[in-house]
């Protein structure tokens, strides 16, 4: 093979999109035969690159749910928490959360060093966990919940927006979920980590067992997220020393084909204020973060589930190691729906399906307070937020068109996704408890609005499509965009 870029810098085509016009010439014969090469030997070291995303989702979801697991070991009894207040403590990260996501993505699509800037909040992060760990009032533990929220709120939709920055649309469910795998991981890895912390250092130094949780969570944090600042990837227009030439041109070159050919954004800079506008004045934005909403919600009893896994009448460290087995099935079911949901097209019934399982597994622990069958709803709870993963990655594929856009869209969605766990949090009252048939009820009714509601937006979409066709044939033009239903 010779030497020289397998792509030229000088090929501005559009390789493989619908529209051949004349101002877009085709790529040479050369780079046709070769760039299939080319492209393997890109995503794999962007897949290694991005695994370590995997892992920085995977602290950020233990920062934020591990006061679940110290609940279990006198974290409200030595703060002296009554009523709801473990409740709002809970919430309030959320109420951060939601905050700081919109105008964190806008900043984000403006950077060159995204790995910075995502390193740096998670560091932050960190830190602040540490802090809980000292904190000796309740309410000084609020307000630094508040600030993990208003922090960690870069990552996750930053990270999502990043992806879509280099994977094409076929790929995105895949890698979403990849990521997406980070919390059901961090929710069985954060059990049995927890429940050795607790065990193990409970009283050592004068210190509880729940501050020894928060503070090697909150070191292990900092120490992943200053690691990350070399591993992971900036954008294809930033340079990067990692990638050989022609591997840059083609990672450039693969996002122009997935913009849409009849959208008016194709090689616009982003500018202003332009991608906030756009999205707040589409109403699929509103109509899926209100979707999101009550997944969310549905979603709540992931907050809790260390709570659920104690109705069985077990001791906190076998509670703590039964949550585990739910989660490792529950990675396993993600990374098998959101492949085969890339492999097919299909996002609407790759996220019904999961939160019908869950609604099974609502209803069988409503039925019933038998430790087995219980133990077994788990199971069926768990595969709800794969729902979530494909319903981000539909997300993206619906704004692909405008990379500003995409970006607001991304964070806005998710941001009014947090609504639902700010609200949820107060869903599962301990004197609802042991039973909690109310709390699964509750979710029980908000999954089922929600599929309602994404089916709607499915017929919408359909419909889109079916009007771009018409339009085609009519002008003589070749295929175009499509929404994935």
């Amino acid at each position: 093979m010779s030497d020289r870029p397998l792509l030229s810098a000088d090929n501005s085509s559009h390789y493989g999109a619908s529209d051949r016009s004349s101002d877009s010439p085709v790529l040479s014969e050369y780079d046709e035969q070769n760039r299939q090469t080319v492209e393997k030997r890109l995503l794999r070291k962007l897949d290694l690159r991005f695994a370590f995303l995997v892992l920085m989702y995977i602290m950020s979801c233990m920062d934020r749910t591990n006061a679940a697991a110290a609940r279990l070991s006198g974290f409200e009894e030595d703060l002296g928490m009554t009523g709801n207040q473990f409740n709002t403590l809970m919430s309030i990260f959320y109420v951060g959360y939601l905050l700081t996501q919109t105008p964190s993505n806008m900043f984000l699509v403006r950077m060159t060093r995204p790995s910075l800037y995502l390193s740096n909040c998670m560091a932050i992060c960190g830190a602040i966990t540490l802090f809980i760990g000292v904190a000796q009032t309740y309410h000084a533990i609020l307000i630094l919940r508040f600030m993990v929220g208003v922090v960690e709120a870069a990552f996750f939709p930053g990270a999502i927006f990043l992806l879509s920055r280099w994977y094409k649309r076929n790929e995105l469910g895949y890698r979403t979920a990849l990521l997406a795998c980070g919390s059901p991981i961090s929710n069985a890895f954060s059990a049995l980590t927890a429940s050795g912390i607790l065990a193990s250092l409970d009283g050592t130094l004068g210190f509880a067992g729940w501050r020894w949780l928060f503070f090697v969570e909150g070191i292990l944090t900092i120490v992943v997220a200053v690691s990350a600042i070399w591993i992971l990837p900036d954008f294809p227009s930033s340079s990067s020393v990692w990638l050989l030439p022609d591997e840059r041109i083609l990672a450039k070159l693969r996002i122009e084909e997935e913009v849409a050919v009849r959208n008016a954004h194709k090689g616009t800079p982003v500018e202003g204020w332009s991608g906030l506008i756009e999205a707040l004045t589409d109403w699929r934005v509103w109509w899926l973060g209100a979707a999101l909403i009550l997944m969310e919600a549905s979603l709540s009893f992931r907050i809790f589930f260390p709570t659920l896994s104690a109705t069985m009448g077990y001791n906190s460290t076998i509670t703590l190691l039964l949550c585990a087995p739910p989660w490792i099935l529950g990675t396993a079911t993600l990374f098998l729906v959101a492949r085969h949901s890339d492999a097919t097209g299909d996002r609407f019934w790759h996220t019904a399906g999961p939160l019908f399982v869950a609604i099974i597994g609502f209803m069988v622990a409503i039925s019933t307070m038998n430790a087995a069958v219980r133990y077994l709803s788990l199971f069926f709870m768990a595969q709800a937020p794969v729902a979530h993963v494909v319903s981000l990655t539909w997300i993206m594929n619906t704004f692909s068109q405008s990379r500003s856009k995409c970006a607001v869209a991304i964070a806005f969605i998710n941001a009014m996704s947090s609504l639902g766990y700010i609200g949820s949090s107060y869903f599962w009252p301990s004197r609802w408890g042991p039973s909690y048939a109310n709390s699964c009820g509750i979710c029980i009714l908000t999954s089922t609005m929600c599929i309602v509601m994404l089916w709607v937006f499915r017929r919408h979409l359909s419909r889109c499509n079916e009007a771009a066709e018409v339009e085609e044939q009519a002008l003589g033009l070749h295929k175009g965009f499509r929404y994935l239903l």
